[in-house]
């Protein structure tokens, strides 16, 4: 396996590689001093700069191969062909391209395809369009290369990967996205009573976390417990939940026994998604609600123009006697000064013609207004709006880049309130936000002020997503201090600085929820899965771990072919959690032993969830399971190399 990028994914992705797979991994890096450092902004710089220095050492450190990173390491400022070539690509079973520049990574699959027709590819590429395109050219590209070839392994091997689970060698394209990985965990972790969520392809996988329930009670299973939380999960000083956290850390893929016997522990379960928070004013996108118009001094004048025509024409009705319609249509007239002057009319009648002439010229300059603020509210529907008065419940996301215009999208999806705030008034996200008519504050937010204007004492939860992690760390402790029960989510560049910010916090404000996130942590697996060549849905973060879920083909797997979803279920490993099938199979609604099973993306497909123990899975079935990453490992992962005592 060969790995090349520029950030902390590429030696997070080495570790999963060689820690949790045991494959053998070549690590292509930029030289130590031409690495990126994340800028330092804020009041705070010193202290700023001494983080960033620790993050910069755990990302070194997790590097090493002491810390299961790669095998071997380069160091190059480009991936050229002269660095591939010398990276082993030409006989690698698979490539990944995680620099964080598009470009630099489409560049080198070319070339990488080029130099190695069969080689799998894992491209990290922000554009998801282009993606698709890319992914395209470059497995048409591989199926011509490869037309005549006898089908052996890479560089001409007819004995590498060899068994159930082994590379094909059809050098197929993956294209990933560490923003749309990241996304969902990021954005329900933000969330009280909204689920965590993986959604990818079409297919949403919902799961949620419970307290543990109260003495007597007996807690909704829903349709199966993912895992159990750690025993110390309420105690500021107990462990984090990290992998190394032991039998008090959380327990994933539990069975029955061990759920009965977890008494005090909260636990994560699959369920519908469901959110009690306000709802979002209801209109199109782009298109401002009628009240939003004119402003309320507008209206009210307006509103006080329209009683004086109708007391008018009232008074007129009574004065002369005229049926309504009629003295309406005459006070219109005097209104708008086109009747004829009350020269032979009663004194009364004079006198109201005045007064309607007079409110006709009250009724120009009002109407005028009324045009200018309605042409101006059209002209502003795609600018950037203000967070509304009153608003509260809502979430509050700071930054708008890759991660935090992904994380907007699936907010809004969910209707979800929220206002953004961004320093830069040209950043990647601020179209998604207009687009969306989600409000944003522009500003720096370590400045005194933006975070009020935020409204963040009233809001429901934090989302620190910006690139620099001393500006999120700081924007919530912050926060804590304005309101101390605040829900908050870090993204943090490093997961081993990840762990300690987390303990810290959760020291600090022990009756405060305080979660975490790095996105490296997020994504590795999955990016991990695709250089094995399995489809991986997505990741839920447990406390400080990850469950994995699959699409798993059964033929080929003795652990699964011919066994009922009971047999095949290995506690601590992997669970069976649904079946694809076509349309109208399987008795319309549940899966029985002989439901008929859809191919691998055929048309019309779906999930059935509710499989019953007893079902047996055949070689023809496609399977969503959930598996940790070493369940998985051992699954999925290919058989014994030609050659190695892996």
């Amino acid at each position: 396996m060969v790995v090349c990028g520029d950030d902390g994914l590429a030696h997070r992705l080495a570790a999963e590689l060689r820690g949790v797979y045991r494959e053998q991994v070549t690590l292509v890096v930029p030289p130590s001093g031409r690495r990126v450092r994340q800028p330092v902004v804020g009041r705070a710089r010193a202290a700023s700069a001494a983080l960033l220095d620790m993050v910069n050492a755990a990302v070194n450190r997790s590097g090493n191969g002491d810390q299961g990173g790669a095998d071997r390491e380069l160091e190059a400022t480009e991936p050229t062909e002269d660095v591939l070539a010398d990276a082993g690509v030409e006989r690698a079973t698979a490539l990944a391209l995680v620099y964080d520049d598009d470009e630099t990574n489409i560049r080198a699959a070319l070339t990488a395809r080029r130099l190695n027709p069969r080689l799998r590819l894992v491209l990290r590429l922000y554009n998801r369009r282009l993606g698709q395109h890319i992914e395209e050219l470059l497995d048409q590209s591989a199926a011509l290369a490869t037309r005549d070839g006898s089908g052996s392994g890479p560089g001409g091997d007819p004995d590498a990967g060899t068994g159930a689970g082994a590379w094909s060698g059809s050098g197929s394209t993956t294209v990933l996205s560490d923003a749309d990985t990241a996304a969902p965990a990021l954005a329900a972790t933000a969330l009280v009573g909204t689920s965590k969520i993986v959604d990818t392809d079409g297919i949403l996988l919902r799961a949620v976390e419970r307290h543990p329930p109260a003495p007597g009670e007996v807690a909704d299973p829903g349709l199966c417990t993912l895992a159990l939380l750690s025993a110390t999960s309420n105690d500021p000083a107990g462990t984090d939940g990290s992998e190394d956290s032991g039998e008090q850390g959380p327990q994933l893929l539990p069975d029955a026994a061990a759920v009965e016997a977890a008494t005090g522990r909260g636990t994560v379960v699959l369920e519908q998604v469901s959110y009690s928070g306000p709802p979002l004013p209801a209109g199109r996108a782009g298109v401002p609600a009628f009240g939003e118009l004119f402003s309320r001094r507008l209206r009210w004048s307006l509103a006080g123009l329209a009683a004086c025509v109708v007391a008018l024409a009232v008074t007129l009705m009574v004065v002369t006697g005229d049926h309504p319609l009629h003295a309406t249509y005459v006070t219109l007239l005097d209104l708008f000064s086109i009747n004829e002057p009350a020269h032979n009319d009663d004194v009364g009648r004079q006198i109201l013609q005045l007064l309607s002439g007079f409110v006709g010229l009250l009724l120009l300059p009002v109407l005028l207004a009324a045009v200018l603020e309605a042409l101006g509210t059209f002209r502003t529907a795609s600018s950037l709006r203000k967070p509304p008065r009153g608003l509260g419940g809502h979430v509050v996301l700071l930054g708008l880049g890759k991660i935090g215009t992904r994380v907007l999208t699936r907010l809004r999806e969910m209707d979800i309130p929220v206002v953004c705030v961004e320093a830069d008034p040209e950043a990647r996200g601020m179209a998604t936000a207009r687009r969306l008519r989600v409000p944003v504050v522009l500003g720096d937010v370590t400045q005194e002020g933006v975070l009020e204007a935020a409204k963040i004492h009233r809001a429901h939860s934090l989302l620190a997503l910006t690139s620099v992690d001393t500006t999120n760390l700081e924007a919530v402790l912050y926060a804590r201090s304005v309101r101390s029960r605040l829900r908050v989510v870090l993204r943090l560049y490093d997961d081993d600085f990840a762990t300690a910010v987390y303990r810290t916090l959760r020291a600090a404000h022990p009756r405060a929820l305080t979660r975490s996130r790095s996105v490296t942590h997020l994504a590795a697996p999955s990016f991990a899965g695709a250089m094995m060549g399995r489809q991986i849905l997505g990741a839920i973060p447990v406390e400080r771990r990850v469950l994995l879920f699959a699409a798993v083909e059964v033929a080929g797997h003795p652990q699964l072919e011919g066994k009922t979803v009971g047999e095949a279920f290995r506690a601590g490993a992997w669970r069976v959690l649904a079946l694809e099938v076509a349309d109208g199979a399987a008795g319309g609604g549940r899966a029985g032993s002989g439901g008929s099973v859809g191919s691998s993306g055929s048309v019309g497909s779906r999930l059935v969830w509710e499989l019953p123990d007893t079902y047996v899975l055949r070689g023809v079935d496609r399977v969503v399971l959930a598996a940790t990453r070493r369940g998985l490992a051992e699954l999925l992962g290919r058989r014994a190399r030609h050659g190695s005592g892996v």
